[in-house]
Protein backbone atom coordinates (compact mmCIF):
# COMPACT_ATOMS: atom_id res chain seq x y z
CA UNK A 1 0.00 0.00 0.00
CA UNK A 2 1.23 3.50 -0.70
CA UNK A 3 -0.69 5.37 1.98
CA UNK A 4 1.99 5.20 4.64
CA UNK A 5 4.56 6.26 2.07
CA UNK A 6 2.46 9.30 1.19
CA UNK A 7 2.04 10.21 4.84
CA UNK A 8 5.70 9.61 5.53
CA UNK A 9 6.61 11.67 2.47
CA UNK A 10 4.61 14.59 3.84
CA UNK A 11 6.40 14.40 7.17
CA UNK A 12 9.75 13.85 5.50
CA UNK A 13 9.05 16.95 3.42
CA UNK A 14 8.56 18.81 6.67
CA UNK A 15 11.88 17.37 7.83
CA UNK A 16 13.58 18.79 4.75
CA UNK A 17 11.99 22.19 5.41
CA UNK A 18 13.03 22.17 9.05
CA UNK A 19 16.54 21.03 8.24
CA UNK A 20 16.91 23.78 5.64
CA UNK A 21 16.29 26.49 8.21
CA UNK A 22 18.63 25.04 10.82
CA UNK A 23 21.92 24.91 8.91
CA UNK A 24 23.55 27.59 11.05
CA UNK A 25 22.22 26.30 14.36
CA UNK A 26 23.68 23.60 16.63
CA UNK A 27 22.98 20.05 15.54
CA UNK A 28 20.85 17.55 17.42
CA UNK A 29 23.86 16.33 19.36
CA UNK A 30 24.27 19.81 20.85
CA UNK A 31 20.68 20.02 22.04
CA UNK A 32 20.56 16.78 24.00
CA UNK A 33 17.90 15.24 21.75
CA UNK A 34 19.02 11.77 20.82
CA UNK A 35 18.93 10.88 17.17
CA UNK A 36 17.70 7.66 15.62
CA UNK A 37 19.49 5.33 13.23
CA UNK A 38 17.05 6.35 10.51
CA UNK A 39 17.67 10.10 10.67
CA UNK A 40 19.82 10.20 7.54
CA UNK A 41 17.28 8.37 5.40
CA UNK A 42 14.13 10.41 4.78
CA UNK A 43 11.27 8.61 3.02
CA UNK A 44 11.24 8.43 -0.75
CA UNK A 45 9.59 11.42 -2.39
CA UNK A 46 10.71 13.92 0.24
CA UNK A 47 11.01 17.48 -1.02
CA UNK A 48 14.62 18.38 -1.75
CA UNK A 49 14.24 21.78 -3.43
CA UNK A 50 15.16 24.91 -1.45
CA UNK A 51 12.24 25.98 0.71
CA UNK A 52 11.54 28.91 3.04
CA UNK A 53 12.56 28.48 6.68
CA UNK A 54 10.07 27.09 9.17
CA UNK A 55 8.80 29.27 11.98
CA UNK A 56 7.79 28.04 15.41
CA UNK A 57 4.18 28.49 14.29
CA UNK A 58 4.87 26.09 11.38
CA UNK A 59 6.52 23.56 13.70
CA UNK A 60 3.54 23.64 16.05
CA UNK A 61 1.25 23.07 13.07
CA UNK A 62 3.24 20.15 11.62
CA UNK A 63 3.43 18.40 14.99
CA UNK A 64 -0.25 19.06 15.68
CA UNK A 65 -1.30 17.52 12.34
CA UNK A 66 0.92 14.47 12.89
CA UNK A 67 -0.57 13.93 16.36
CA UNK A 68 -4.12 14.43 15.13
CA UNK A 69 -3.72 11.90 12.32
CA UNK A 70 -2.04 9.27 14.48
CA UNK A 71 -4.73 9.59 17.14
CA UNK A 72 -7.48 9.24 14.51
CA UNK A 73 -5.74 6.28 12.85
CA UNK A 74 -5.37 4.65 16.26
CA UNK A 75 -9.11 4.97 16.79
CA UNK A 76 -9.75 3.06 13.55
CA UNK A 77 -7.23 0.37 14.55
CA UNK A 78 -8.80 -0.02 17.98
CA UNK A 79 -12.17 -0.62 16.30
CA UNK A 80 -11.10 -2.66 13.25
CA UNK A 81 -7.99 -4.45 14.44
CA UNK A 82 -8.35 -8.20 14.86
CA UNK A 83 -4.95 -8.84 16.42
CA UNK A 84 -5.05 -7.97 20.14
CA UNK A 85 -1.66 -6.24 19.97
CA UNK A 86 -2.83 -4.09 17.05
CA UNK A 87 -5.96 -3.07 18.97
CA UNK A 88 -3.93 -2.29 22.09
CA UNK A 89 -1.43 -0.32 20.03
CA UNK A 90 -4.26 1.65 18.41
CA UNK A 91 -5.66 2.51 21.84
CA UNK A 92 -2.19 3.63 22.96
CA UNK A 93 -1.87 5.86 19.87
CA UNK A 94 -5.25 7.42 20.60
CA UNK A 95 -4.21 8.21 24.17
CA UNK A 96 -0.60 9.28 23.67
CA UNK A 97 -1.11 11.36 20.53
CA UNK A 98 -4.18 13.05 21.98
CA UNK A 99 -2.06 13.93 25.01
CA UNK A 100 0.85 15.18 22.89
CA UNK A 101 -1.53 17.24 20.78
CA UNK A 102 -3.10 18.77 23.89
CA UNK A 103 0.33 19.64 25.30
CA UNK A 104 1.19 21.39 22.05
CA UNK A 105 -2.08 23.33 22.00
CA UNK A 106 -1.64 24.37 25.62
CA UNK A 107 1.91 25.56 25.02
CA UNK A 108 1.02 27.42 21.83
CA UNK A 109 -1.78 29.20 23.70
CA UNK A 110 0.43 30.04 26.67
CA UNK A 111 3.19 31.58 24.53
CA UNK A 112 0.66 33.15 22.14
CA UNK A 113 1.68 31.38 18.93
CA UNK A 114 -1.06 30.65 16.41
CA UNK A 115 -0.54 27.42 14.46
CA UNK A 116 0.30 28.20 10.86
CA UNK A 117 0.67 25.72 8.00
CA UNK A 118 3.94 25.88 6.11
CA UNK A 119 3.90 26.95 2.47
CA UNK A 120 2.29 24.43 0.09
CA UNK A 121 1.02 22.34 3.00
CA UNK A 122 -0.81 19.21 1.84
CA UNK A 123 -1.53 17.66 5.22
CA UNK A 124 -5.32 17.78 4.89
CA UNK A 125 -5.27 15.80 1.64
CA UNK A 126 -2.82 13.29 3.14
CA UNK A 127 -4.96 12.91 6.25
CA UNK A 128 -8.05 12.26 4.17
CA UNK A 129 -6.24 9.71 2.03
CA UNK A 130 -4.79 7.85 5.02
CA UNK A 131 -8.11 7.69 6.81
CA UNK A 132 -9.91 6.64 3.64
CA UNK A 133 -7.45 3.80 3.12
CA UNK A 134 -7.68 2.56 6.71
CA UNK A 135 -11.46 2.74 6.64
CA UNK A 136 -11.52 1.01 3.24
CA UNK A 137 -9.37 -2.00 4.13
CA UNK A 138 -11.42 -4.98 5.26
CA UNK A 139 -11.19 -5.99 8.90
CA UNK A 140 -8.70 -8.81 9.38
CA UNK A 141 -5.03 -9.54 8.78
CA UNK A 142 -4.84 -7.14 5.81
CA UNK A 143 -6.03 -4.26 7.96
CA UNK A 144 -3.70 -5.15 10.83
CA UNK A 145 -0.71 -5.26 8.51
CA UNK A 146 -1.65 -2.08 6.63
CA UNK A 147 -2.06 -0.17 9.87
CA UNK A 148 1.15 -1.39 11.51
CA UNK A 149 3.24 -0.89 8.35
CA UNK A 150 1.90 2.66 8.28
CA UNK A 151 2.81 3.20 11.93
CA UNK A 152 6.37 1.98 11.50
CA UNK A 153 7.04 4.32 8.57
CA UNK A 154 5.25 7.24 10.15
CA UNK A 155 6.99 7.05 13.51
CA UNK A 156 10.35 6.67 11.81
CA UNK A 157 9.71 9.87 9.90
CA UNK A 158 8.28 11.70 12.90
CA UNK A 159 11.48 10.91 14.82
CA UNK A 160 13.48 12.45 11.98
CA UNK A 161 11.18 15.46 12.03
CA UNK A 162 11.63 15.90 15.78
CA UNK A 163 15.41 15.97 15.42
CA UNK A 164 15.18 18.70 12.79
CA UNK A 165 12.45 20.57 14.70
CA UNK A 166 14.64 20.63 17.79
CA UNK A 167 17.37 22.39 15.83
CA UNK A 168 14.95 24.77 14.09
CA UNK A 169 12.77 25.81 17.04
CA UNK A 170 13.39 29.29 18.42
CA UNK A 171 11.34 29.07 21.60
CA UNK A 172 12.96 27.26 24.54
CA UNK A 173 9.64 25.85 25.77
CA UNK A 174 8.93 24.43 22.32
CA UNK A 175 12.39 22.82 22.32
CA UNK A 176 11.66 21.34 25.75
CA UNK A 177 8.32 19.95 24.54
CA UNK A 178 10.01 18.33 21.53
CA UNK A 179 12.71 16.82 23.73
CA UNK A 180 10.08 15.29 26.04
CA UNK A 181 8.09 13.92 23.09
CA UNK A 182 11.05 12.17 21.45
CA UNK A 183 11.27 9.15 23.82
CA UNK A 184 7.51 8.64 23.57
CA UNK A 185 7.68 8.54 19.76
CA UNK A 186 10.73 6.26 19.94
CA UNK A 187 8.74 3.89 22.13
CA UNK A 188 5.88 3.90 19.62
CA UNK A 189 8.31 3.14 16.80
CA UNK A 190 9.91 0.25 18.69
CA UNK A 191 6.51 -1.23 19.58
CA UNK A 192 5.24 -0.94 16.00
CA UNK A 193 8.36 -2.70 14.69
CA UNK A 194 7.91 -5.53 17.19
CA UNK A 195 4.28 -6.03 16.14
CA UNK A 196 5.22 -5.78 12.48
CA UNK A 197 7.70 -8.63 12.86
CA UNK A 198 4.99 -10.83 14.37
CA UNK A 199 2.55 -10.09 11.54
CA UNK A 200 4.92 -11.21 8.76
Amino acid sequence: MTTYVNRASFLAGMLAVLAACSKDKPGPGDTGLETTKSEATPAAGAARAPVPGMSDANIFYVLDRANMLDSAAGSVAFTKGTNSEVRDYGRLMMRDHHDLRQRGADLAKRIAIALEPPPNDASQARTEKTMSTLNGVAKGRDFDKTYIDNEVETHKTVLETLVAAMAAAQNAELQNMIQKAAPIIQGHFDMAQAIQRKLK
